[in-house]
């Protein structure tokens, strides 16, 4: 499978920093205003035809264990993140995950011999307070992706990734993009996604010397941006604003209570990138509209909104040329004149990066970019040379409560959740049916 003598290098998970920032911003909001909230996660895997072996099943089951914060990395996180307040920091430096009371692994093999060649499908379900379990989801997820190509599908190599990243970062940074990476979830591995930054950091040094208008702004993975001396980049994710909802089941204002509580715990337009397509886009700007309480305004004074007091947003599903001219026609409507960010992170690749780029320029935004799967996990079959598909897994937030959590994102492909409350919530929202072409979530990353 790998080479470059990868064998002895790290595999699987061993920091508790080896995940994505927004993980712990939200903890963070978790542990001020919901400490004692009790939920589920639930694992769905998009791509069911890649099963895992038993094998892989046994080697994901002894991940996890014993994986903490070192001082070095609390004394990073006061460097680089001094929107984490002293009293969480103190509170993640004692923090530890408890996988045998929190995780109930499964696995259905599909013929029972009781060999570990059996293949199976595979269900994770994670259960304990908001606060204890919010940090499994990244590495699950990176862990799952790791023991199907170390077991499962192994007809590749780590040869060239190096090349391959800087290269597409190359292009990026000469067309003038801002990125960054965004690939911890569905990497191949630990090694690969090392390897694709190693890639970035030579390209971003190439654009540096030749003047290049493009920027390499940082990682999403904590413990990369500590290893190579980068900014970790993030802000919040769906699971906050479905936490939210599910709390007060208040679907018609969870919005606004999810913006109020992260402003009352990080400050206006601190960390200033907002998610819009929990509950649709729609339905978001209309909290987005709605004036900081003047409590939590910087200024004490009333009438500045959250759209106005927002760096700008991230679009994560549904058609991105249609979500630039529903924030242009929004924030015309706002009289908003401040030039806004778009951050753009829903499955890219060079091609829809400058697509993307073009149509925000166009429009008067700033574009910005996740990039993610197509970095750290674009590998071609050894023996073929055809494309090696990864897989397409994810973990959301189920319940909180009692109540089950759900989205209903701009593309009806991404709804997640209990059907019934799902309808429940379209109906209360007054939510219109949206698909796009492009978000075919089975075969998101090509088809075997």
């Amino acid at each position: 499978m790998a080479s470059d003598g990868s064998s002895a290098l790290p595999e699987g998970v061993f920091s508790l920093l080896d995940t994505d920032l927004y993980k712990l911003t939200m903890q963070s909001c978790i542990l001020k205003f919901f400490p004692d909230v009790p939920v589920t996660y639930s694992f769905t895997n998009r791509t069911p035809d890649k099963k895992l072996s038993r094998a892989a099943f046994k080697w994901l089951e002894t991940q996890l264990e014993n994986i903490s914060v070192t001082g070095e990395e609390i004394d990073f996180l006061k460097r680089k993140c001094p929107y984490l307040s002293p009293e969480y920091l103190q509170f993640l430096s004692q923090f530890r995950l408890r996988p045998s009371e929190q995780l109930k692994l499964i696995f259905s093999p599909v013929e029972d011999t009781g060999n570990d060649s059996d293949f199976g499908a595979f269900t994770i379900h994670t259960e304990g307070l908001w606060i204890d379990t919010i940090l499994y989801e990244i590495p699950l997820l990176a862990l799952i992706s790791e023991a199907y190509f170390k077991f499962c599908e192994i007809d590749w190599v780590h040869d060239g990734q190096v090349d391959k990243a800087r290269q597409k970062g190359e292009k990026l940074l000469r067309e003038g993009c801002v990125f960054s990476e965004f690939g911890t979830r569905r990497r191949r591995d630990y090694h690969t996604q090392e390897l694709v930054l190693q890639g970035l950091l030579q390209a971003q040094a190439e654009c540096e010397e030749k003047g290049w208008p493009g920027k390499l702004t940082g990682t999403s993975n904590v413990h990369f941006a500590m290893k190579h001396n980068l900014n970790p980049v993030g802000t919040v994710a769906h699971e906050w604003f479905m936490g939210v909802a599910a709390i007060t089941n208040d679907y018609e204002h969870a919005n606004e209570r999810g913006l109020e509580y992260w402003t009352a715990t990080f400050g206006e337009g601190v960390l200033g990138i907002a998610l819009t397509d929990t509950f649709g886009t729609p339905a978001f700007l209309r909290a987005f509209e709605k004036p900081i309480p003047s409590s939590l305004s910087k200024d004490k004074v009333e009438g500045r909104t959250y759209a106005q007091a927002f760096a700008g947003t991230r679009q994560d599903s549904g058609d991105p040329l249609e979500f630039v001219r529903m924030m242009r026609e929004f924030y015309d409507a706002q009289g908003i004149k401040d030039k806004k960010t778009i951050v753009f992170s829903d499955s890219l690749n060079i091609d829809l990066c400058l697509k993307y780029k073009a149509a925000a320029e166009a429009q008067g935004f700033q574009p910005t970019f996740g990039v993610g799967t197509f970095l750290t996990n674009d590998f071609v079959e050894k023996s073929t040379g055809q494309k090696s598909i990864p897989l397409n897994i994810v973990i959301k937030i189920a319940s909180a409560c009692g109540r089950p959590a759900v989205k209903i994102s701009d593309n009806i492909g991404k709804n997640t959740g209990d059907k019934a409350t799902v309808e429940e919530v379209k109906r209360r929202l007054g939510y219109l049916e949206k698909s796009w072409a492009g978000g075919d979530e089975k075969t998101r990353w090509g088809s075997a």
